[in-house]
């Protein structure tokens, strides 16, 4: 977790710097718990001296020596322990630094650092976690929500994850082809949910966080580069270049969520836009569809419609159908039932709803409560909309979303006149 900071620009260098910092650690020392808290202690610092004293000239190289000496530290203190403990302990420490390894602290290490935390030696869940951790600088209550489990349950999942990728011994390189396909489905989900965090923030004051949306793209841009032909990098960066091109639109002056159907569309950045297209247009003659490439297609048909009424909503149920066959994911089931509402209307879409109450996954989740609300008033049942709708404020941990849902109680209780 990056530090506050009273100077939003040192903020967001820490946390663009953070992982390429924690690669560098973990290039010369290959122990990823005691590295990671050696970075937390460098941001810790330069959270406190930064704004005081100035940047230095050279912030990763900075904070690269602070990581340093806190290693050092560390595995001095490691090793007196064991002497005491052992005779033999320092014939057989197995956390003394590499011997031999150095790097250099301007080189950026994230994408080695990605691909590393998406080893085979963890579950699917764990990579992404971990990943999310190290690479995303999410807090462990942001990873949590995003797989929708308790806190204390993904605090687990993430320590187990660092002492997995400790007793692997894997190096820190980027994989070789082969494992790099094997790796690719969960760096693809990692970065797909560090721009979701990004572009609409679960937790906190502010509806987006631009710096976790802006390194999502980089990352992905970068994959790209590594692997070009591979159409769902190609998708998922498609998906999040459409995705971001509405991102002046989605606040107010005071920071307020502006939803979709409500947006001013002329501030939708049409280079991305073009750009994007583009990219999935491509993407998609290639033939094989993934599940990132038709999102993105649906992004596509949001973006190209130049009011909220010419929205192409058969278009996107029929592409959603086809997600929804791909995916279990209950998100997924909660956008058709969206589209499906907007081409058949509401009471379609509420009955599209009613499996969800069985998915422990989005069961008890704001969003469920928060669609049902929208679809209750189309529906013209107002009592049920206020009541899904307060339902959704109280279970939300965004502010932005919070206040979005109140407001609409406000406004169907005929309190709030916008």
């Amino acid at each position: 977790m990056i530090p506050p900071l009273a100077d939003t620009r040192c903020e967001h260098l820490l946390r663009e710097l953070a992982p390429q910092v924690l690669g560098v650690m973990l290039r010369r020392f290959r122990d990823f718990a005691a590295a990671e808290d050696a970075v937390q202690e460098a941001l810790i610092a330069a959270s406190l001296q930064w704004p005081r004293d100035g940047v230095p000239d050279s912030p990763r190289a900075w904070l690269v020596q602070v990581a340093s000496r806190r290693m050092t530290d560390y595995f001095r203190s490691e090793m007196s322990r064991r002497r005491r403990e052992s005779a033999n302990a320092l014939e057989t420490d197995p956390v003394a630094p590499s011997a031999g390894v150095e790097s250099d602290p301007e080189q950026d290490d994230t994408l080695i650092l990605l691909f590393m935390c998406c080893h085979p030696a963890l579950s699917p869940s764990s990579a992404i976690a971990l990943t999310l951790r190290a690479v995303g600088g999410l807090t462990t209550a942001e990873i949590a929500n995003a797989f929708l489990v308790p806190e204390a349950t993904m605090a687990q999942r993430i320590s187990r994850a660092k002492q997995s990728i400790k007793a692997s011994g894997v190096p820190f390189s980027m994989p070789d082809p082969t494992e790099r396909t094997e790796r690719l489905s969960a760096v693809l989900h990692v970065l797909y949910l560090i721009f979701n965090e990004g572009y609409s923030s679960s937790i906190g004051p502010d509806l987006q966080r631009r710096d976790l949306a802006n390194e999502a793209i980089r990352l992905t841009r970068a994959v790209h580069l590594l692997l070009p032909r591979d159409s769902e990098v190609a998708g998922l960066l498609a998906l999040m270049i459409l995705t971001d091109a509405r991102r002046l639109s989605r606040t107010g002056p005071e920071g307020e969520l502006i939803p979709l159907d409500h947006q001013d569309r002329t501030l939708w950045d049409q280079t991305s836009i073009s750009e994007g297209v583009a990219l999935i247009s491509q993407t998609l003659a290639r033939g094989a569809v993934g599940q990132y490439q038709l999102q993105a297609a649906i992004a596509a048909v949001h973006d190209e419609a130049a009011r909220a009424e010419d929205t192409d909503w058969p278009q996107i149920l029929a592409l959603y159908g086809l997600l929804k066959r791909m995916s279990d994911n209950p998100m997924v089931t909660l956008n058709h039932a969206i589209a499906a509402a907007m081409v058949h209307g509401p009471a379609t879409g509420l009955k599209l709803l009613e499996p969800l109450d069985a998915d422990l996954r989005l069961a008890s989740h704001y969003r469920l409560d928060a669609v049902r609300a929208h679809l209750f008033e189309m529906a013209g049942d107002h009592p049920a909309a206020i009541a899904h709708y307060q339902s959704a404020a109280r279970r939300t941990t965004s502010i932005p979303e919070r206040d979005y849902l109140t407001r609409q109680v406000a406004r169907i209780s005929g309190v709030y006149n916008p």
